[in-house]
């Protein structure tokens, strides 16, 4: 029971609607999306060619569908202590990591059958880590910070970049690498939070801090970014 209300007032969780509604988006982890959306969006930028406005919405969609919705409705699920309690039946845990699936695969398959076949590579990997990540398989051998950052941040900023010019270049790769740091410094500090969350308060609120701050300062990071891009600035 402490778990469900600790995860509950979380600090991500909006504190007003329905119960289900407030655990929905918990369970979204906004923030946590938010970054791995963000770096679609850093890898798409780095694009030397004209960007593809369409492609930039396309891929933070699929992100956003896969990762954002199904792997973390896959995530409690797979999970033994059901961290968000049993608000939500297996069954409709299901059709959620189906429809975001669904969604994901259909804009996935259509531009990788067009434009950038190139992409398929990343599909695959990240379909396999959602499976074998949140329902621990091989006894939760890919179940770890490792994986995990490269799931969320070195392939989302890499697909962000194939997205656009259906290659790949030492740019490119360069910063999947500081996208999984910053990745691996998230998951870390979020593993750590959690088990400190219900008995050391004074450490847990430190911790949610840092969380704040490098999922904000990534998203705003892309933000940024963005802006730039929109309206040509240089320096």
């Amino acid at each position: 029971m402490k778990d469900k209300i600790a995860r509950i007032n979380e600090w991500f969780v909006p504190q007003f609607g329905p119960i289900r509604f407030r655990v929905f988006v918990g369970m979204l982890f906004l923030p946590y999306t938010g970054m791995c959306v963000s770096f679609t969006i850093i890898g798409s930028l780095l694009s030397p060619a004209t960007l593809s406005w369409d492609r930039i919405v396309a891929i933070g969609i699929i992100y956003f569908t896969a990762l954002g919705i199904s792997a973390h409705a896959a995530d409690s699920m797979g999970s033994k202590n059901k961290p968000w309690g049993n608000h939500f039946s297996n069954k409709e845990l299901l059709i959620m990591v189906v429809c975001g699936l669904v969604i994901a695969y259909g804009i996935g398959t259509y531009y990788i059958v067009f434009y950038v076949p190139l992409l398929l590579p990343i599909a695959i990997l990240e379909g396999f880590f959602l499976i074998a990540y949140n329902y621990e398989i091989w006894k939760g051998f890919f179940h770890n910070n490792v994986w995990f950052a490269i799931s969320w941040g070195s392939l989302p900023l890499l697909a962000g970049y194939i997205m656009q010019t259906n290659s790949l270049s030492f740019i490119a790769i360069l910063s999947s690498v500081a996208a999984f740091l910053v990745s691996y410094v998230e998951i870390k500090l979020s593993r750590k939070y959690k088990q400190t969350k219900q008995n050391e308060e004074l450490q847990s609120k430190h911790l949610e801090l840092k969380l704040k701050i490098v999922s904000i300062t990534t998203i705003l990071f892309s933000i940024t970014l963005l802006f730039f891009k929109v309206f040509q600035i240089t320096f």
